[in-house]
């Protein structure tokens, strides 16, 4: 049995999962691949994409709510755990569409990623029927422009990557309205990078808040730090560069570029290649230099 391709999409609300998913397969079947999407949010009833596999069919978040008297995060859980329980029904659908490339657009719970199970196992279920994977999790990038949340940020991405244990992509998403998020203390590359983190303490605001707890946050960008794991892909999903840097990415983490040969596969091979490290930064000075005015 052949290895098929797959991106678990994940993020916080409003990260733009779906919209991602949509844009993402749009530029990956120009290429020619042949691409599913598959729906596990049952929150998600109104899909800016034709998916093929929709957990709706099999369960949705306002039922639990009317059936159960579930809030809307204790039905998130409710249904993910049903989904684990029931995994034949995503196998039965996905063996339908054998040899796609597949985005899987999860719901936008964290705690379903940072430390609930379900996830996880259904991650190692797809493992153990031959799909090769990679986690991409997206962040608004409005959490650049506050200390404060982008610590917050650094930490939910960090935990999802231990959590999943997958190869792991972090997108910053929506960088063509950071300017519309107010200025930013720093160049995106420091951002992007992560690089040293002790500056953004001397950012968060003099408040007997923040100065309560300056040890914790000081605790928290050492953990971030220590691990050295977390950094970030602009993406603005408009534009073709951006979504061929994520896609060359991507590739490499889920092993498509190795194990298949179309155009698209070929060239982002050519060009890690023969730029390596370099053309990662030509993307982030680009995206820079497109989305945020000089002074910032």
């Amino acid at each position: 049995m052949s290895w098929s391709f797959a991106q678990l999409v994940t993020g916080p609300p409003g990260s733009g999962k779906s919209t991602y998913c949509c844009g993402m397969k749009e530029f990956l079947s120009a290429f020619g691949r042949k691409v599913v999407i598959v729906n596990l949010d049952p929150a998600n009833d109104s899909l800016p994409y034709e998916c093929e596999v929709d957990i709706s069919e099999l369960i949705t978040l306002s039922d639990v709510m009317d059936k159960l008297k579930l809030g809307p995060n204790g039905s998130l859980v409710y249904c993910m755990e049903f989904l684990e329980k029931n995994v034949e029904w995503l196998h039965e659908r996905l063996e339908q569409f054998h040899g796609s490339y597949f985005l899987f657009d999860f719901p936008g719970q964290v705690e379903l990623f940072t430390h609930h199970q379900s996830v996880r196992n259904i991650a190692k279920q797809l493992e153990e029927w031959k799909f090769k994977l990679a986690a991409v999790h997206l962040v608004d990038a409005h959490y650049c422009s506050d200390p404060g949340k982008f610590i917050s940020v650094l930490l939910t991405s960090l935990s999802t990557m231990i959590q999943l244990e997958v190869p792991h992509v972090n997108i910053l998403s929506k960088v063509d309205l950071m300017e519309q998020y107010g200025k930013l203390a720093f160049g995106l590359e420091y951002y992007t990078e992560v690089m040293d983190l002790s500056y953004l303490l001397e950012r968060l605001p003099e408040s007997n808040f923040f100065l309560k707890y300056k040890k914790l946050n000081e605790a928290l960008i050492g953990l971030v730090e220590d691990y050295s794991l977390v950094s970030f892909i602009p993406l603005n999903v408009q534009e073709k560069e951006s979504m061929f840097q994520v896609m060359k990415v991507v590739d490499k983490a889920n092993g498509y570029v190795f194990g298949k040969n179309d155009e698209a596969a070929t060239l982002s091979s050519m060009m890690s290649t023969a730029m390596g490290a370099d053309f990662d930064f030509f993307k982030t000075t680009l995206a820079k230099e497109k989305y945020l005015s000089s002074d910032t």
